[in-house]
């Protein structure tokens, strides 16, 4: 009899426990430390599944609470407000994310200076970033046409 067939009292569940798995495979190490504005923060020793997903889902949002949630995430829930009240600036942000996301990891993987490098040439990349479909859609439709004439020759 196979297991699908087999009545509720033979058969053997098996129970995929990675909860235990996890705790036997967590890395002791800490991970690098970032200090800013007079407190430490301790960056975990991988990049939390949930930043990588609201990173790429809110990259080109300017909502506070969704950069609120992303900052809790690494630097825990009042980082955003507290940088903010000390006037932290949005390329600050941008440069403190880029060398904190490359750096949990790999401590030491990228300097500060390399940070405000990628996260400069990353915002004049998107400065110049290709039309939208409703800019392409105009574009598309101008091509055809000819401007109107004056009239004069």
């Amino acid at each position: 009899m196979n297991p699908t067939t087999a009545a509720p009292d033979q058969q053997h569940e098996i129970v995929a426990d990675f909860d235990a798995f996890f705790t036997e495979q967590a890395e002791t190490k800490t991970g690098a430390t970032v200090r800013l504005y007079g407190r430490d923060y301790v960056l975990p020793v991988s990049l939390p599944l949930l930043v990588t997903l609201q990173m790429e889902r809110l990259k080109d949002s300017s909502d506070p609470d969704d950069i609120r949630r992303l900052l809790a995430s690494l630097f825990g829930p009042d980082a955003l407000d507290t940088w903010a009240d000390h006037g932290m600036t949005d390329r600050q942000l941008g440069v403190v994310l880029v060398w904190s996301t490359a750096n949990c990891r790999n401590p030491g993987s990228i300097s500060m200076a390399e940070a405000a490098r990628l996260y400069d040439e990353r915002q004049s990349a998107s400065e110049g970033k290709a039309p939208n479909r409703a800019e392409r859609r105009t574009s598309a439709k101008n091509r055809g046409r000819k401007r109107p004439s004056s009239g004069a020759r």
